[in-house]
């Protein structure tokens, strides 16, 4: 393999294609998976926990912590929440000031929501990486703890770090992990020959007709129950730990864009599902509407999915309610819109499985290797220009000033934006990936990595913003520079107005040509990766 020009982000873990065709011939979820299978059963209880991570900060329709309530309950036995909060790793993630606030601010909701029960959320605080299992099994053994309970997290290290605890408890405490994210397991999607299935029409096909039949996969898992005065009193020692704070480097620039984010995404799973009824209204627009971003019609829920504050399960089971109490999502067969969102919900669940059945996405490499062998170029101005909005490609410049502004970006420009970048820049795609975790509020690994895995596709910025944004309403929302640019100049005042017009508008003109950097890139890709060997 070349060396690569330009971004070698070894802090990032990028590793090499033969170790990630290694890792991928041996799962770590199949290692999890025969680790959880080989513990001994534990028929004493003595205390359960339920360990939180940051993809279920809720305690409604939690199937982990369900489960340890009902063991809780039934054993007569304390039930404690854990919630380990490690800023080294939060860090090493690149996770972004807005989510890590919106994580924090959640945590503190979940804990009065928990004390409401009579059940402790206990903050633990860990400043080493390598010392986020042996922090919680030191808790865990030295409150005798006999059982704990999780949702699966499908990216690598999170694998990893289960594996860990299995074998660290040494069978002093039994541990069970259930899936949660998603409402068809991952893993079990598979194509005629039994492999999972990658290719997502056929996938979501599946998956209609799976959820069609089995309506229960809708069923919402109950409330843990509230404990009884005694036992909180025995645990009294264990209530008003301080919820997390964001560490030096999560936080806002200042407490304007504090405030600012808080009002566009208030936390809490009340609040996710005060959104997703006003969605609801809605949703017959949805397809006609969905790919405009000056209609904002989207739902604006994936904050709240990706933080686990509100589950995917129950976001459905209201658009099974909306579709007469129907599990059939199918077209034809579904109220208007119900099929066009549900579709972009599948989406999701197609990237979970993508994750946790092909793990080397989450080790900052391509899902299709081959990709790794490309030189990206050094263009360190076209870089600056890209993420502060000023390209000179209005529909490009205000897709990264929505980001920069909201922490959340339209999918149509989510699409555009890493197109440009990382085909016609030709940077490498994992600079934009990273810039989406350390800025967006729904950052998400597995709908990050895959919505960056690099294509042949190129988008022209131009025909999308006109396909799209078709009276310029966006663009001149976010770029207020050409606010008064008329008519379809709008979508290329550079190329569509007169030199004298375009001097005065203040506005850069494009850092490359879309059509030479197009070619460009085509070549590069198929000079690059033609008949490599990952």
């Amino acid at each position: 393999m070349s060396k690569r020009t330009a971004y070698d982000r070894d802090e990032l873990g990028h590793t090499t294609t033969k170790r990630a065709k290694e890792v991928d011939e041996n799962l770590p979820y199949d290692q999890l998976t025969e680790a959880l299978g080989a513990q001994e059963e534990k028929n004493e209880v003595t205390k359960v926990v339920h360990w939180f991570h940051p993809k279920d900060l809720r305690c409604q329709d939690n199937t982990a912590l369900h489960h340890a309530s009902e063991l809780a309950h039934s054993s007569k036995k304390p039930l404690i929440c854990l919630y380990l909060h490690c800023a080294a790793d939060e860090s090493w993630h690149g996770t972004s000031p807005a989510r890590m606030d919106f994580m924090c601010e959640g945590l503190a909701i979940l804990q009065k929501d928990l004390k409401d029960l009579n059940i402790p959320l206990v903050f633990l605080e860990c400043d080493d990486r390598k010392q986020m299992v042996p922090t919680v099994v030191d808790w865990l053994k030295e409150h005798k703890v006999s059982h704990v309970f999780s949702n699966y997290e499908y990216e690598i290290d999170e694998m990893r770090r289960d594996i860990k605890l299995v074998k660290l408890v040494e069978n002093d405490v039994h541990v069970s992990i259930y899936h949660d994210q998603t409402v068809v397991e991952p893993g079990t999607m598979l194509t005629g020959s039994g492999k999972p299935m990658k290719v997502f029409t056929p996938y979501f096909g599946k998956w209609l007709s799976i959820v069609k039949e089995e309506p229960e996969l809708l069923d919402l898992r109950p409330d843990p129950k509230k404990q009884s005065a005694e036992i909180a009193k025995e645990l009294k020692d264990l209530f008003g730990t301080k919820p997390p704070t964001p560490g030096k480097d999560k936080q806002f620039k200042n407490e304007e864009e504090r405030k600012r984010i808080r009002k566009l995404w208030p936390a809490g799973h009340k609040a996710g599902g005060k959104r997703m009824d006003a969605f609801l209204k809605k949703i017959k627009n949805y397809k006609a509407t969905r790919s405009n971003p000056a209609e904002d019609s989207t739902s604006r829920m994936s904050a709240y999915f990706s933080a686990g504050m509100f589950s995917v399960r129950e976001a459905l089971r209201k658009v099974s309610d909306y579709n007469g109490g129907s599990s059939d999502f199918t077209e034809g067969r579904s109220k208007p819109g119900v099929y066009s969102w549900v579709r972009e919900i599948v989406f999701r669940e197609l990237y979970r499985q993508t994750t946790m059945t092909t793990p080397h996405t989450s080790m900052n490499l391509p899902q299709n290797l081959k990709f790794d062998y490309v030189q990206w170029e050094d263009d360190e101005e076209g870089w600056e220009k890209w993420y502060k909005g000023q390209t000179g490609e209005p529909f490009i410049d205000a897709g990264m000033r929505q980001l920069n502004q909201e922490a959340w970006m339209h999918n149509r420009l989510r699409m555009n934006v890493s197109s440009y970048l990382y085909c016609n820049l030709l940077l490498d795609y994992r600079r934009g990936e990273r810039y989406f975790a350390e800025t967006l509020i729904d950052w998400d690994l597995s709908n990050n990595t895959q919505g960056w895995e690099p294509s042949y596709t190129v988008f022209n910025p131009v025909s999308q913003a006109e396909r799209n944004d078709p009276d310029g309403d966006y663009i001149r929302k976010w770029v207020p520079e050409l606010k008064d640019v008329e008519g379809k100049a709008i979508f290329a005042p550079y190329a569509r107005l007169s030199k004298e017009e375009f001097e005065k508008l203040g506005y850069p003109k494009p850092h490359v040509d879309w059509k030479k950097t197009k070619a460009r890139c085509m070549e590069r890709f198929k000079n690059d990766m033609s008949g490599v060997e990952p």
